[in-house]
């Protein structure tokens, strides 16, 4: 499958800034939506910036955006859990604009939407044994509830439509500009100081923003991702200790991890407030990437290199 006109929404979030460079190199013509488009750099000849649409407004309309546009990919979203944000604004935003863009793709003759969604639509922030797509989805907050929403309101839209789909639920992605718990992980790879790391046993998959950016054009050329869900993630889950190492691997540090007694440490972390935190990176997320593999995928990045890069950009910035 050839690829014409793609429109990416969240254009100038964390994953749009890789996403949009990339599908421009790969040959696309890109109009990328964003709430501020002059954020957007559209040196590039093949990139058009335009104003996104308030998606908490409701009755969102998506028609201006999709016209001329044989492909989609929705990255806007609120992208986080968080107790301090309205159930109604996860639905509105992750859930009913997401449908009413498959309809107007839909209207437009789009070729295929990509909607990225979450690992979060299927599991909580941990989970027993490894996650696949045939693991049914047991979302744990609204975020993850109203995601898994939009994927159906994705699939509704465009049943038995011309207008094709696919899904991909994306791990904890990391790269430049990252914030949350992988943030965290880098300022403490930064310190000159022994970490007590080696605690934490928990295996994770995450996922580089530049694998994220390869399986999204994987989605866009194939024709076997068609109207699929799939989970993505880099080849192999890591601890926390392996993924400092590779960060102070990148910043040419030796490791300097070593263990404390496990009861302790989680004892501390609720005593301060940061009981779940601790929860996350302690405990078990792990996913098969293998159907999306399967389907011709491959990450084009390993996970150590990748994660001692954006360690050596960090410092540089």
């Amino acid at each position: 499958m050839t690829i014409g006109r793609v429109l990416v929404t969240g254009a100038s979030g964390f994953i749009g800034r890789c996403l949009v460079p990339a599908l421009a190199e790969a040959g696309c013509a890109v109009r990328a939506a964003a709430r501020d488009p002059e954020t957007i750099d559209s040196k590039h000849g093949r990139v058009e910036a335009v104003l996104m649409p308030d998606l908490r407004s409701g009755g969102v309309d998506w028609a201006g955006l999709v016209q001329g546009c044989e492909f989609v990919v929705h990255l806007a979203a609120i992208a986080h859990a968080s107790s301090a944000i309205a159930d109604a604004d996860y639905q509105a935003v992750n859930c009913e604009a997401v449908g009413a863009l498959a309809q107007a793709a839909r209207t437009a003759g789009v070729k295929r939407v990509v909607y990225i969604s979450s690992v979060r639509a299927q599991t909580g922030p941990v989970a027993d044994g490894v996650i696949d797509e045939a693991t049914p989805p047991r979302p744990s907050d609204a975020y993850g509830r109203a995601k898994l929403a939009g994927e159906r309101a994705v699939a509704e839209a465009l049943s038995g439509a011309a207008t094709d789909w696919a899904t991909l639920r994306p791990v904890l992605v990391y790269g430049p500009g990252v914030k949350g718990n992988m943030a965290t992980l880098l300022k403490l790879a930064r310190l000159p100081v022994p970490l007590p790391l080696q605690s934490l046993t928990g295996r994770r998959s995450i996922l580089s923003v530049d694998n994220l950016a390869s399986a999204i054009l994987h989605c866009l050329t194939s024709a076997e991702v068609s109207r699929r869900v799939f989970l993505v993630a880099d080849m192999a889950p890591m601890r926390v200790s392996e993924i400092v190492a590779a960060m102070r691997k990148g910043l040419k540090r030796p490791p300097r991890l070593f263990a404390l007694p496990h009861r302790p440490l989680a004892l501390a972390a609720r005593l301060a407030g940061m009981g779940d935190a601790w929860a996350r990176l302690d405990g078990d997320l792990v996913v098969s990437t293998e159907a999306l593999r399967e389907c011709g995928w491959q990450p084009v990045v390993g996970t150590s290199k990748a994660l001692a890069d954006l360690a050596r950009t960090a410092a540089r910035s």
